[in-house]
């Protein structure tokens, strides 16, 4: 019998970049574990990046996943910030992709509309859709539980998943 698939799902950001890990096997999804890796927001970006870059090598190398997925950057009308959020988000790409794994990205919209049904949802309603999907994941922060939406997501779209951002 083949083992469960085990995805990691990554909402980059460079105060917290969260992380989820779930396995799946057909349509049951089971979950492994969640967090987030905190960066000091008064440390230097270089800093900031190596701190996003060790936590995210701990956790591929301890959960030991299959496959990952990460949220696609929104640009928004500060240009600056969405400049910082893309070496975060080129981070969390990176480290799965070292470790030789195909890395999905998904489109925010995509990722709320999977988990709550709308594709505007808020916060609360991704984290009590997380509740009902994964009862035994208790996320201490929203970006945990988008972190587990992120795997979710991939794990009912893996098999048209491409390596570009799906949907919008």
């Amino acid at each position: 019998m083949k083992r469960p698939i085990r995805i990691l799902g990554i909402d980059p950001g460079l105060r917290r970049t969260g992380w989820g890990v779930i396995a799946c096997e057909g349509n049951k999804l089971v979950f492994l574990a969640c967090g987030s890796v905190e960066t000091h927001e008064r440390a230097a970006l270089a800093e900031r990046l190596v701190a996003i870059h060790d936590g995210l090598a701990r956790v591929v190398e301890e959960f030991a996943p299959d496959e990952a997925a990460v949220e696609a950057t929104f640009v928004n009308r500060d240009g600056a910030a969405t400049l910082k959020l893309g070496q975060a988000r080129g981070i969390a790409m990176l480290i799965p992709a070292r470790a030789g794994l195909a890395v999905a990205e998904y489109a925010p919209n995509l990722v709320k509309k999977t988990v709550v049904g709308a594709g505007h949802a808020e916060k609360a309603q991704i984290r009590m859709m997380i509740d009902v999907l994964l009862p035994k994941a208790n996320p201490r922060s929203h970006d945990a539980a988008d972190a587990l939406a992120i795997a979710i997501t991939h794990a009912h779209h893996r098999a048209r998943a491409e390596l570009r951002v799906v949907g919008a």
